[in-house]
């Protein structure tokens, strides 16, 4: 079995799906293996769930006659068919990395874009080598366009990324102290996640540029084709401002406000509008893209609960996200209490980030400083601190916080979003 062969069987389906019980009727249910699992076992119960085919890479669960076909590796097999359906495709892929914003500035781009297009885009963080052939393979032909995020922790997966979405258009959101350890370093961040450059200038594409990030102005250089913003000379000026306590962004004397806290979430406004102008969208349906866009996604979201005001951001953080959280924070009105949770996957430089954060917390002069997680305990010698989320709920139960305003902030792997209901 090939992916040319499969492909008719493929355009037939409604859905592709690595997860047994999402299998539907006519899906293509790719059973990946591990160590302890093995989904090719329900690859019979899948065909008799109703799906089209299954994809195995047992020899001895292959069934010719039940659209159950073995091939050798079913992660090669799904990343070729990506591969293969994307060279049939006929319409303009943007693709997206960048250490912090990635998932936010998807979903304005998307949201923007969707204005004028019908546009298909990455389903919550889907954006690794797996992610990636999925969201290509649920692009069909009604849509006009894709936003493809593209995620790594190493170097080369950005590149292998971009040989399989291969996109027309990209934007790096910026260079930040994320998944240190990975790549070995932040001069590792910036080689790494530059690789969607390398894909871009070899192949002619459109690089989109925020012309205030130094970094990005010295990777691309006097590259074209581009677009450009942030500078007077830029294609695209926008001036930021704030609105109780959202971010928002003027264009030619046209306010837009979103629903989203924090100067930095100005850049992702300024890229998707930037977007939207190339692809001819008036303003006016940018700033009713941008206005009506509400995050869910526990990213810079704003939450009323109780008379408190609760800024969730638990979804990742890393050393620049934090510091931006932070400063964001502190602009407030009223009281304020931060709950910061483990930056992960720093490495050696663990120990001095999170000293150096848990330093910035107390200049910032909060009122209540709580620390959850085993990286910030072991520095956190002055503050209210717990070694997991579990305890910090144990200790929500019996002491309410006063503050009008409560922030929380950590990486996915703390889940600090628990503590919610607590607050």
């Amino acid at each position: 079995m090939n992916t040319e062969q499969f492909y008719p069987l493929f355009l037939q389906a409604e859905k592709v799906t690595i997860d047994s019980r999402k299998v539907g009727k006519n899906d293509i249910f790719f059973a990946f293996s591990g160590d302890n699992f093995n989904a090719a076992t329900l690859a019979g119960q899948a065909i008799d769930n109703g799906a089209l085919a299954v994809i195995v890479e047992q020899e001895e669960f292959e069934n010719k006659l039940k659209n159950i076909f073995y091939v050798p590796s079913t992660l090669d097999f799904l990343q070729d068919l990506a591969i293969y359906h994307r060279k049939q495709l006929q319409i303009p892929i943007i693709g997206l990395t960048g250490s912090n914003g990635k998932t936010t500035t998807k979903e304005i781009i998307h949201a923007v874009l969707s204005e004028k297009f019908h546009v298909q885009y990455t389903s919550g963080n889907l954006n690794n080598h797996i992610g990636v052939p999925l969201t290509l393979l649920s692009i069909r032909p009604e849509h006009d366009m894709a936003v493809v995020e593209m995620g790594a922790n190493h170097q080369k997966e950005i590149g292998l990324l971009c040989s399989i979405a291969q996109p027309d258009f990209g934007y790096i959101t910026n260079f930040g102290k994320a998944h240190l350890e990975g790549f070995g370093g932040f001069e590792g961040v910036i080689k790494g996640k530059s690789e969607l450059y390398d894909y871009l200038k070899n192949n002619g594409k459109t690089i989109l540029i925020n012309e205030n990030d130094p970094v990005q102005v010295e990777k691309t250089g006097s590259y074209s084709p581009k677009i450009t913003f942030g500078k007077e000379q830029s294609d695209y000026q926008f001036e930021l401002f704030s609105e109780e306590n959202f971010v928002g962004l003027i264009y030619e004397c046209r306010k837009a406000v979103s629903k989203l806290t924090g100067e930095y979430n100005f850049t992702n406004l300024c890229a998707a509008a930037s977007l939207g102008l190339h692809f001819g969208i008036g303003f006016d349906k940018i700033k009713h893209a941008i206005e009506n866009y509400t995050p869910t996604n526990m990213r810079s979201q704003i939450v009323k609960k109780e008379g408190k005001i609760l800024v969730l951001d638990t979804y990742n953080a890393n050393p620049s996200s934090m510091t931006a959280s932070l400063h964001n924070f502190i602009t407030f009105d009223g009281s304020k209490t931060i709950i910061i949770g483990d930056m992960l996957e720093l490495g050696d430089e663990s120990e001095k980030e999170h000293q150096t954060l848990l330093k910035l917390a107390e200049e910032l002069s909060f009122e209540q400083i709580i620390t959850v997680g085993k990286n910030f305990k072991s520095v956190n010698h002055s503050s209210l601190s717990f070694e997991d989320t579990t305890a910090l709920i144990e200790y929500l139960k019996a002491n309410k916080i006063q503050s009008e305003n409560v922030l929380l902030k950590g990486s996915r792997g703390i889940a600090l979003e628990k503590s919610i209901d607590f607050i």
